[in-house]
């Protein structure tokens, strides 16, 4: 069993708190042992990555992004590799697991290109001898904490676009993908990159928290709402310290009375049960005019019941394993709640027959599709906290499509939804009054091209981590302003003149 360090400076440092082991949650096979980073370790980083700040933000746009451009390649040709890898940890399906990769370089090609494109603006000035522009600095330290169910796509949403700003990077991956963090921070090694540039500190929530209160100038988190809003508190009492949050959801999808039910049934398989419902845009809600429910909800149940759980190294498996036992009880302490709270039972696969688990993987954290029906009831809190699992309630609406999204927007949440419709209006009303940072039209509720902003409004984030919004977070803007005359006239009409008062 391989044991891994901390990279800081340039170098591998073992930890000098106790190691932890990363298991694979499909089978409860010890991956690797990681060390546990401590307040000090994470200061060293801080301190590394501020010294190496200078010299960094003096590269050009493009020699940054030199750096950034063989990470790119050595993502793409350890595709499949790295998938598994993926897979092996988060315990994801391998397509998956592969997706993630892909998602990942998609995300440095995006940056490194950015390199070449204009940054900046020209702005008029009511004055013709004036030039007037935007210049954006790179804010300096950047700490960035990641979460399990994207342990490569993720960090790199916030850790290329900050490099290339001309920034330096402490990072604290999560603790259940410690090995996935290792790899990286190996590909960063090879690149050559100046020491302090990158720097990787393995750990708990206590790292994560060091990092936050230490002296890096913003902080990027993508995680769950509880955690992010303590760091966005935490962040918002610093003076010029700068933070953006990406967060959960109770997302829904709305499937109207003009649906196309071919594919809003496909949506919804896609949207609740891709990656055991533990992606932040998954669906937890299936919002049914009642002209299509009794048919939405037949064929929605046959496929429910039929998704294939298994070995997520297998090809043929769509759903996987949840992340840790934490995940299980929380589900199935969801589960029940939706239960007392009046929801009638359609699937409960949430614990799994011995013959559905493969040979082998007895000791993973498995769990199936969880459905249910429920009349809608503002005080219910199936309908309105995040579950992260299989979990899904069907919830049937009569009227027209402002009802169902006066119930799609009653959740202290956020971050996605979906709507079905034949009918552009709907759609596009949806589009004006859904409360969340990402929509879908006619399509599942999941995924994002790297190029989108990527958050969420409400209980789901504070700006969005990822792409051209990642800037916003990592850089302070200069307007510039320079007379290119010899005389000083103002704008607004306001006097230039100085008048000297003699005695």
């Amino acid at each position: 069993m391989a044991e891994y360090e901390h990279y800081i400076d340039g170098e591998w440092v073992a930890g000098d708190g106790e190691d932890f082991e990363s298991v694979n949650p499909a089978t409860g096979e010890t991956l690797g042992t990681f060390p546990r980073g401590t307040e000090a370790e994470v200061e060293r980083a801080v301190a590394a990555a501020t010294e190496a700040f200078e010299e960094w933000r003096g590269l050009s746009y493009i020699d940054r992004a030199e750096y950034l451009w063989e990470i790119y390649h050595e993502l793409r040709e350890r595709h499949q590799e790295l998938g598994e890898i993926v897979t092996k940890e988060c315990g994801k399906e391998i397509s998956e697991g592969k997706a993630d990769v892909t998602e990942a370089w998609h995300m440095v090609e995006w940056a490194a290109g950015n390199a070449r494109h204009p940054h900046g603006d020209i702005v008029p000035s009511e004055i013709a001898a004036k030039d007037a522009y935007m210049r954006r600095k790179p804010r300096g330290v950047v700490g960035c904490i990641t979460p399990w169910n994207f342990p490569v796509a993720i960090p790199f949403w916030h850790m290329a676009v900050t490099l290339v700003e001309g920034n330096t990077v402490v990072w604290k991956p999560a603790e259940q993908t410690p090995w996935c963090g290792q790899v990286i921070a190996e590909m960063f090694d090879d690149t050559g990159i100046p020491d302090g540039v990158f720097n990787l500190v393995q750990g708990y929530g206590e790292a994560g928290a060091a990092l936050v209160d230490s002296d890096v100038d913003t902080v990027l988190f993508t995680g769950s709402a509880e955690v992010g809003h303590s760091v966005n508190q935490q962040v918002a009492e610093v003076p010029d310290k700068n933070v953006s949050c990406e967060m959960g959801g109770k997302n829904a999808i709305v499937i109207t009375e003009e649906a196309d039910l071919d594919v809003a049934v496909h949506a919804a398989v896609m949207s609740s049960f891709k990656t055991t419902g533990q992606r932040c845009v998954s669906s937890e809600r299936l919002i049914v005019h009642t002209d299509v429910y009794d048919e939405f909800k037949e064929r929605f149940v046959d496929l429910a019941e039929r998704v294939a759980v298994g070995d997520p190294l297998d090809p043929e498996t769509f759903m996987g394993p949840v992340a840790d036992e934490s995940q299980v009880e929380k589900f199935h302490r969801y589960n029940d709640l939706a239960q007392t709270e009046g929801g009638t039972v359609l699937v409960d696969r949430a614990e799994l027959d011995e013959g559905e688990i493969p040979d082998g993987h007895e000791d993973g954290h498995w769990v199936g599709p969880f459905v249910y029906e429920i009349d809608y009831d503002p005080e219910l809190r199936c309908l309105k906290e995040e579950v992260f699992g299989p979990h899904v309630a069907l919830v049937e609406y009569d009227g027209d499509v402002d009802r169902a999204i006066e119930i799609h927007n009653d959740v202290p949440y956020g971050l996605a939804g979906a709507i079905v419709s034949e009918d552009y209006r709907q759609i596009n009303r949806y589009r004006d009054r859904g409360e969340v940072g990402l929509a879908y039209g006619n399509l599942p509720c999941i995924g994002a091209e790297v190029q989108l902003p990527f958050g969420g409004v409400k209980k789901s984030g504070v700006g969005a981590p990822a792409a051209r919004e990642v800037i916003e977070a990592v850089t302070t803007r200069t307007a510039w302003t320079l007379n290119n005359a010899k005389d000083i006239v103002m704008a607004q009409g306001l006097s230039a003149d100085i008048t000297t008062q003699q005695d």
